[in-house]
């Protein structure tokens, strides 16, 4: 006797390679109250600092004397959007990259709608491709939306200018894009790490808070881990380590070394978390 897998293989016009396709999911989760919220947060911080420094004043430096990023924030636009950087991707960044990477499939699970899905039918490797490269693709638009708005809003309120640097000197205002471009990317591929976490975490629970949470809060337990000195060269293993390599990008001599390294560390631990995704979902009994 034939299987219902086989069956639907033979179905005339049936090609599993175009069921649930990327523009459907992307509208589905781009409709989301949870997308339009995590944007409009990400899209007010750059107005809430410009609202801070209006009313303390410029910053000027440290008790210490030691000039920092911060205090060179309201030096240009670049400068801004550098400093908007600085003091998101620590955490605030990590959540739109666990919110879209864990709810994606638990929230499925949740609504009691994943096993209609792969009902449709929809193959299960496919609707976890589907799903993965949606939540990638907002991940990502929400690392691009705010150094865009932190540009746009900088310029208005601080002007466009070359980078100021911290240690002295100015990139020129034609390197600065391209260099906040790189700082981005490895912002984003160093989040590669939470986003695995978070999708095989999806996969594995009901819950999308707990998946979300889950993700949040090992990415917390690792900073916290690099915070110990004690641990030594073991901390080059944890990706929290490379986390803020980007701010290299932003010297007057590009330095690869540092991102590179932390680039290889975040990959490599995605690569097995996704990995244990797809395995473990084409094994699970779907029940809900």
């Amino acid at each position: 006797m034939s299987t219902t897998a086989e069956l639907v293989e033979t179905a005339p016009g049936y090609r599993a390679r175009h069921t649930l396709p990327l523009r459907v999911e992307a509208v589905r989760q781009l409709k989301r109250r949870r997308t339009l919220v995590m944007g409009a947060v990400l899209a007010a911080l750059p107005f809430v600092l410009i609202i801070a420094f209006a009313i303390g004043g410029s910053p000027d430096g440290n008790e210490s004397g030691r000039i920092t990023l911060m205090d060179t924030a309201t030096a240009s636009a670049a400068n801004f959007a550098a400093t908007c950087l600085f003091v998101s991707a620590g955490f605030l960044l990590v959540i739109p990259v666990a919110l879209f990477c864990g709810d994606t499939v638990a929230s499925e699970a949740s609504w009691s709608s994943l096993r209609y899905l792969l009902a449709a039918p929809v193959p299960r490797a496919r609707l976890l491709w589907s799903k993965l490269a949606v939540a990638l693709g907002f991940s990502a638009a929400a690392m691009v939306l705010l150094p865009l708005v932190a540009l746009a809003a900088g310029t208005v309120a601080y002007g466009w200018g070359p980078l100021q640097l911290p240690t002295g000197g100015a990139l020129p205002a034609a390197d600065t894009l391209p260099r906040l471009a790189l700082a981005v990317a490895f912002i984003f591929v160093s989040q590669l790490v939470t986003a695995g976490l978070a999708f095989w975490l999806s996969t594995r629970t009901d819950a999308p808070l707990g998946a979300v949470g889950g993700a949040v809060g090992l990415t917390i337990i690792g900073n916290v881990l690099d915070a110990v000195t004690a641990l030594g060269s073991w901390r080059d293993f944890l990706p929290a380590h490379w986390q803020f390599a980007w701010a290299d990008a932003l010297q007057p001599q590009l330095e690869w070394g540092g991102m590179a390294k932390g680039a290889a560390v975040s990959v490599t631990y995605a690569l097995i978390l996704f990995a244990l995704a797809f395995r473990g979902f084409a094994r699970k009994d779907i029940v809900s």
